[in-house]
């Protein structure tokens, strides 16, 4: 199903033997826009350690309860490598996740490490992980430059060819390939009230250093669009109908 960010933001994380803790904020991929990990703020029994969970660990999503099984155990959890969620997340701490839990992370479908899923399971073709590890350690930059934050992300500006139209609300995700679909952008005091939703697809640029993102439509474009309201559950035909108005293809690669 198609659901919202802050939707699901506060839920709590059962292992098969217990909670673990409460999600605080999703990690994404700034190149295929798919999730990457669900940051979990653990309680007590951690100390409140924050730890990394990718889409692979779960189960299904428990709308009523609020509540993400996963197929970890508390042991599992309590013995994975400790990530600094304060800091940015290197390729190694990465890999020594996938390897401590047995993710898969280079999987020829397309739906590894990378997480291949967003737009209908497009096959990942970049340089293997573990080979990124090497080359990054000899140029001294482990960090993943690609893994971005959907809370950092909330705020930034969206500009028109010919304007701002407003910032980052939320994110729309499909919760059974874990991609993001459309940013929520609310257009302030432009159209009071009102908010659209713009894809990844239609992003020409993003300057992070600035907090600024730059798409490929034009303010009037945007301004007529079908309005979104996040108070209901995504309509079905919704996305089909955005696409069409925008006429866009989803066949379009980022």
């Amino acid at each position: 199903m198609k659901r919202n960010v802050k939707s699901l933001t506060g839920f709590s994380m059962g292992a098969v033997d217990g909670e673990i803790g409460e999600v605080k904020e999703f990690y994404f991929d700034d190149e295929t826009w798919t999730i990457r990990y669900l940051v979990v703020e653990t309680g007590s029994w951690l100390s409140g350690r924050k730890v990394l969970i990718s889409p692979f660990a779960l189960k299904g999503a428990d709308m009523e309860k609020e509540t993400f099984p996963v197929n970890l155990s508390r042991e599992q959890i309590k013995n994975s490598p400790d990530v600094d969620t304060e800091k940015t997340v290197s390729r190694q701490e990465e890999l020594n996740l996938y390897n401590h839990y047995g993710w898969p992370y280079d999987d020829p479908a397309g739906t590894g490490f990378y997480g291949g899923w967003g737009f209908g399971g497009m096959v990942e073709a970049r340089i293997p992980f573990d080979d990124q590890i090497a080359m990054q350690k000899a140029q001294e930059t482990p960090q993943n430059p690609h893994l971005r934050s959907t809370k950092e992300v909330k705020g930034y500006t969206i500009h028109a060819t010919d304007g701002e139209i407003g910032t980052v609300e939320d994110f729309i995700v499909d919760d059974s390939r874990w991609g993001i679909l459309f940013m929520v952008v609310d257009t302030g005091n432009w159209l009071p009230g009102k908010k659209v939703l713009i894809s990844p697809r239609w992003i020409k640029d993003i300057k992070w250093e600035t907090s600024e993102v730059f798409v490929d439509l034009s303010v009037d474009a945007i301004k007529n669009s079908p309005e979104y309201d996040h108070s209901l559950t995504f309509p079905e035909n919704y996305e089909t109908t955005l696409y069409d108005y925008y006429d866009k293809s989803r066949n379009v690669r980022l």
